[in-house]
């Protein structure tokens, strides 16, 4: 794993110190990368690269300045000049990858936008740009790139989503993408899953939900729950799609790096491989979607046949001293 990190750090360590909510940088070289190097095509697998702080330093005292740095940097980045359909997702960095896309100047009159949810339909909308349900684009159409947040990212860049109880339409959206970019501040990047984020969002059946429970339990979860509305005598959240949200909380999550390397991620103790949990919550009866966002990335999964992958193939995160690390996948 490889670091590197742009000029204009000075005052840095102030940054950090001061700002307790956010992750600490684990190197302290300033090396000043060429202007294209934060592109992620220049980078090999799983290294980050820091990007020059896209806002003064001084402005950089919150998560939502960091969470703008990256998207404008993500969608410099991503967003295709002539794009046709565009994947808008549910995370709370979203409105500022809208802002970046607006702040572009590109002529967005002949390109559709997909939301994954009722609230970034609205985002879309109220930017002035032309939305399209998912059930609603013509068949055969694939996006030319989907732009998302999540809830947590590990050094593989397996994903969980589902915090905003937009999950599966999350997951479909990036399926029907070439490509999928994870935006997030960098309190999202951890080493491995379920590491600051505790659980696995699931979208389940209501019927079904008491045995899904069960289920969850059996595989080590501890305690999974079924997410409430805020006004607890509302009773259960339900999804766009009238679903409930179970919140399975399962120790930190294997990666297949740690199984290469002699773990075992099998489920024994209720220790996890991350694609392998994804796949034996997902075979559960009532469970409609798994918040485990893993696999394949878009190239990949074009290469096997299909059309996209849930894997983001690269994602952004804002740093607190005003730069953009940037974190590649792999591209076998």
């Amino acid at each position: 794993m490889r670091y590197f990190i742009a000029s204009n750090f000075v005052r840095s360590a102030l940054l950090y110190r001061n700002s307790r909510a956010f992750l600490s940088p684990s190197s302290t070289a300033r090396i000043t990368p060429a202007p294209s190097a934060c592109n992620p095509q220049y980078l090999p697998p799983y290294t980050f690269c820091k990007q020059t702080a896209v806002r003064p330093l001084s402005t950089m005292t919150t998560v939502e300045e960091a969470k703008r740095n990256a998207a404008k940097v993500a969608v410099a980045n991503h967003y295709p000049k002539d794009a046709k359909w565009v994947g808008i997702g549910s995370g709370t960095t979203i409105v500022y990858v809208v802002e970046a896309i607006k702040e572009l100047g590109v002529d967005t009159t002949l390109t559709r936008f997909v939301p994954t949810g009722h609230q970034s339909k609205q985002l879309i909308t109220s930017a002035g740009l032309t939305a399209v349900e998912f059930d609603a684009i013509p068949e055969g159409t694939v996006l030319d790139v989907a732009f998302d947040g999540a809830d947590e990212v590990d050094d593989e860049l397996n994903c969980i989503k589902g915090g905003g109880a937009c999950l599966f339409q999350e997951k479909i959206v990036a399926l029907q993408a070439k490509e999928f970019i994870c935006v997030a501040d960098s309190r999202k990047l951890q080493s491995r899953l379920l590491t600051s984020w505790k659980y696995i969002p699931i979208e389940v059946a209501p019927i079904a939900v008491y045995r899904v429970q069960r289920k969850l339990k059996e595989l080590g979860s501890i305690n999974p729950a079924i997410r409430l509305n805020a006004a607890t005598k509302e009773g259960p959240l339900r999804t766009d799609q009238g679903f409930f949200i179970i919140d399975a909380p399962f120790p930190p999550l294997l990666t297949q790096s740690d199984v290469k390397a002699g773990k075992d991620g099998s489920g024994k103790a209720g220790i996890w491989e991350v694609e392998t949990l994804s796949k034996a919550i997902k075979q559960i009866p009532g469970v409609l979607e798994v918040g485990i966002f893993s696999g394949l990335t878009g190239p990949q999964a074009q290469a096997a046949g299909a059309i996209g992958g849930q894997k983001p193939v690269a994602a952004y995160f804002g740093m607190p001293d005003g730069s953009v690390t940037v974190r590649k996948a792999a591209v076998a």
